[in-house]
Order: C-alpha cells, then sequence, then structure tokens
C-alpha cells in the first residue's frame, strides 16, 4: 500500500509535488509574456 504522500509525488528530482510544477509552468509561461511585451514596446 502506497503512502498518501506518495499520490503527491511527481518523481522529478525538482519541482516534487504537482503544485511546483504547476507553479513553474505558470511562472515560465508569466515570464514568456512579459518578455514579448517587452520586446514588442523595443521594436514596434
Amino acid at each position: 500500500m502506497r503512502a498518501p504522500s506518495d499520490d503527491d509525488s511527481t518523481g522529478l528530482p525538482w519541482p516534487r509535488s504537482w503544485r511546483g510544477v504547476y507553479g513553474l509552468v505558470l511562472g515560465v509561461f508569466l515570464g514568456w509574456v512579459l518578455l514579448l511585451s517587452l520586446l514588442t514596446r523595443l521594436f514596434p
């Protein structure tokens, strides 16, 4: 039988929880949106 904490494990060295994976994906997405908006303002 598996421990309850194993259900949240991703099997990755980092991030170890799915909440961390979602946070990482959201952060990368927001970083790209910010970069694209800055580049759009610099090179119209």
